[in-house]
């Protein structure tokens, strides 16, 4: 069934311009596209998916899918971090330097007066898995308080939130409704915070990134595409827990 599927695609794109592939997915509803680590494209489809459906819902998003492929291609090593004094990190967009307190003193990351204070670790994973904890809480706290009046917005019931490793995916819809944001996205200011959230919040009223989902998200943030292009030139830069 997979074949038609894959004319309609393929003769949307240029011969040779991205590695990319058709699995078919009996569970789905609508068509998925995963972009991983090294660009290549994989377009998740339905058991009845209708092959012009698809190339139509393919064509619609081939320009930022487009932009996603280049950057997963030309981007720049993951961001290192060394756990010393002075060391920047980032939470919404504003910047704090790390104080190592000692060992003796409670086991807890936390901001205060301007620093990130981390009481001196073992080892370098020690310290990096600390940080990576103290993000999880902050941004799941401060998630769960923006989240209802988006909700409302939108006109969905308020769902679970939380920050949490994604690995390469900066935000996810489970199949319960609950969000996840990458901790990560919570180096960013709180525009761009805010843009994955309400871009997970948008699936719950229209699955999939076709027109529906973009005049979802264009009610909400009308500058959606100047967000988008933030996001697109930040995201390499932030920090995923590597540490030396």
């Amino acid at each position: 069934m997979s074949t038609p599927v894959r004319q309609a695609i393929e003769a949307l794109l240029a011969p040779g311009e991205w590695t990319w592939d058709v699995v078919v997915r009996p569970r789905r509803r609508t068509l998925g596209i995963e972009v991983d680590d090294d660009g290549d494209v994989l377009f998740a489809v339905p058991q009845d998916a209708d092959p012009a459906a698809v190339a139509q819902a393919v064509r619609v998003r081939l320009p930022r899918l487009a932009r996603e492929v280049r950057q997963r291609r030309t981007r720049p090593d993951e961001p290192v971090k060394e756990l010393v004094g002075g060391t920047g990190f980032s939470y919404l967009g504003r910047r704090h330097r790390l104080k190592l307190r000692a060992p003796g003193e409670a086991g807890r990351v936390r901001l205060h007066r301007g620093w990130l204070e981390l009481p001196q670790p073992r080892a370098a994973d020690d310290g990096a898995r600390l940080i990576v904890q103290w993000y999880e809480a902050c941004g799941t706290r401060w998630l769960a308080a923006r989240l209802p009046s988006y909700a409302s917005r939108i006109g969905v019931p308020t769902p679970g939130v939380e920050a949490r490793d994604l690995g390469l995916r900066w935000g996810a819809l489970g199949q319960d409704g609950t969000i996840t944001v990458h901790w990560a996205v919570m180096q960013l200011p709180p525009a761009l915070v805010d843009l994955v959230l309400v871009h997970e919040l948008c699936h719950l009223r229209a699955p999939g990134h076709g027109a529906a989902f973009r005049r979802q998200m264009r009610l909400v943030f009308p500058d959606v595409e100047a967000r988008e292009r933030l996001f697109d030139g930040s995201e390499p830069a932030l920090w995923r827990g590597a540490v030396r």
